[in-house]
């Protein structure tokens, strides 16, 4: 059984306050379990089954009529995630990459729907289904403290944070506000050089000249500046390059190749 998962908003900072319970952020791919007629079913958060792709977790003890929400990760060495080597697993039968199943939701148990009540209720009811399993982890969460786990996971390099309202219900395929996510982004001096003409997305270079990666999104007003102060020098069927534009983004650090995981436009250098 499939249960499209809640969503996150954002927000820039942390703060501190009981009624959140925080959580770490981590780097893979959501997922969704359930158990119904003794087999055990994973789901993407788009509905899509990757049951056979991941037969580590076949034997998760939990009982039929549960479903489970979580995030599927390759621990790496901060533990919160590999996202390029999750994907890697995701995509090749061949990779051995071990994977964890993060698991800090239920919302259905013995074939009851558990969404309603509150998180901090549902987190108990998770805590009481005792899962043992090698390839699972059990996220309970802190409640408050969020700017302190928040340097931690900033000391770590980890992704970020989750702040969760303790009383919130568990609402299906939507953003709310009372489940938030505080990215812990690098910034990074680069030039804008090019322009992808199919998207418009930007071509990006480090200071020594090096690729540096494609930046899609920049704001209207950062945008339309951009095109009025370019120099065309250079134009093939897929890119037109320009003199270098020197700017600072955002990103979600590099991946193995050195290039920026989904930068953004934060100023103009």
């Amino acid at each position: 059984m499939f249960i499209s998962p809640m969503l996150l908003e954002s927000a820039k900072e942390p703060f501190n306050s009981k009624d959140y319970i925080t959580e770490t952020k981590f780097d893979g791919i959501r997922l969704i379990a359930s158990r119904n007629n003794g087999l055990i079913r994973l789901y993407t958060r788009h509905n899509n089954e990757v049951t056979t792709k991941f037969p580590e977790l076949l034997t998760i003890n939990i009982p039929d009529g549960t479903v489970l929400d979580g995030e599927l990760i390759v621990p790496g060495s901060t533990g919160a995630g590999d996202f390029e080597a999750v994907m890697e697993r995701f995509k090749s039968r061949k990779s051995t990459h071990p994977i964890v199943f993060c698991v800090f939701d239920v919302l259905r148990i013995d074939g009851v729907t558990v969404t309603s009540r509150p998180l901090h209720e549902r987190k108990e009811l998770l805590s009481d289904l005792k899962i043992d399993h090698p390839n699972i982890k059990v996220v309970e969460g802190v409640q408050g403290h969020a700017t302190d786990y928040f340097e931690l996971v900033r000391e770590n390099k980890i992704e970020g944070i989750v702040m969760k309202r303790a009383d919130s219900s568990y609402t299906e395929n939507k953003r709310s506000n009372r489940w938030l996510k505080v990215v812990n982004y690098e910034y990074t001096d680069v030039f804008i050089t090019g322009l992808r003409k199919e998207d418009n997305a930007l071509l990006l270079s480090y200071l020594d000249g090096q690729y540096a990666g494609i930046m899609e999104f920049m704001p209207y007003d950062a945008r339309r500046r951009l095109h009025s102060e370019r120099v065309n020098i250079e134009e093939t069927e897929k890119y037109v390059y320009i003199e270098p534009i020197g700017c600072r983004v955002k990103h979600r650090f590099k991946t193995k190749n050195g290039l920026l995981r989904i930068p953004s436009f934060h100023e103009w250098c």
